[in-house]
């Protein structure tokens, strides 16, 4: 299999990419070092089957040109986390439905297989717990900036799907809850590497809001296992799933557990949404996904402990340094 992986240097891309090629696959990574790093596919520079150009998802002759050579394209590529969605909320919505856009029409031009990755996001404030797949999304006030992420990520659903049926494009669509694993940078708001870092540091361990707040961590490997699973499944085709564990953990209990594991140095400091974000910035108590048609369509779900995840996270941390 050849497979164009645009983002393929961020987190999610980076652990995709060294996946499929030790399944003897061949990889194209496209990424323009926004938000990825060479650091994660560095490792993969003197692999011949591995290939990578730094550029924008948003061109679309470079784009075409990658798309060609490829039998299936993962769309990674998009902003995220939450601090910069919070930051730049216009560079978010117009990378994520354009990006998204280009890599469609293309792939549309010779059939290929689109895997366009989501978010949990798109559920927005829904109450209904588990979230399936078909479940209503509701979403918050278009004057708070934090919804127009998972707003973007709808579209880019529904432009897929769209594709789908005007062009018989064959789409996948995969809606990750809070991967987490080796590798992964704090820089944007991700939770799990930005408790490790302060924790190993001695720093405090800052909570935003109550803490109370509950959350699902997927461990990166099992959300690659979906992936290769996905694609290779023909009933997927046309479907959105579910990628993520349903196993619930509440912040406090989580950042307790990383000071644990970093050696219990650091305090637990609560911080207010206002301070952190902005004044008006919304958060959701709960948000866990019902993996039933995930599990039913590929025989598998991701089951990796946390503590096995936070784990990993403080040793790869711990290994690097930083």
């Amino acid at each position: 299999m050849k497979a164009l992986i645009t983002g393929g240097a961020g987190f999610i891309g980076g652990h995709l990419t060294e996946r499929l090629l030790r399944d003897g696959h061949e990889v194209w990574v496209l990424d323009d070092l926004s938000t990825g790093a060479m650091a994660n596919i560095d490792p993969f520079l003197a692999e011949p089957r591995f290939h990578y150009k730094i550029g924008s998802v948003l061109d679309e002759m470079l784009v075409g040109e990658y798309v060609d050579r490829a039998d299936v394209v993962f769309h990674l590529a998009a902003a995220v986390g939450v601090k910069l969605i919070v930051e730049r909320p216009a560079h978010t919505i117009e990378t994520n439905v354009r990006g998204t856009e280009v890599v469609l029409s293309r792939a549309a031009k010779k059939g290929k297989l689109v895997v366009v990755a989501s978010t949990s996001e798109v559920y927005g404030k829904g109450v209904k717990i588990p979230y399936a797949e078909d479940d209503d999304l509701l979403l918050g006030a278009t004057t708070k900036s934090r919804w127009g992420y998972g707003c973007s990520k709808a579209i880019d659903e529904f432009l897929a799907l769209a594709y789908a049926r005007e062009y018989r494009l064959p789409v996948i669509i995969t809606r990750f809850f809070n991967t987490v694993g080796p590798r992964q940078t704090g820089r944007y708001g991700m939770v799990v590497p930005s408790f490790v870092r302060q924790g190993l540091r001695g720093e405090d361990i800052t909570v935003y809001g109550t803490g109370e707040q509950r959350r699902c961590f997927g461990d990166v490997a099992d959300v690659v296992e979906c992936l290769v699973r996905l694609v290779a499944e023909p009933r997927a085709v046309g479907q959105v799933f579910n990628v993520g564990t349903d196993h619930e953990i509440s912040i406090n209990d989580l950042a307790a557990l990383v000071r644990e594991r970093t050696g219990g140095r650091s305090r637990i400091v609560h911080v207010s949404y206002e301070e952190a974000y902005a004044e008006g910035f919304e958060d959701l108590q709960r948000r866990v996904p019902d993996l039933t048609k995930l599990e039913r369509t590929i025989g598998y779900r991701p089951r990796t402990p946390i503590d096995t995840i936070v784990e990993r996270v403080v040793a790869d941390v711990r290994r690097r340094g930083d």
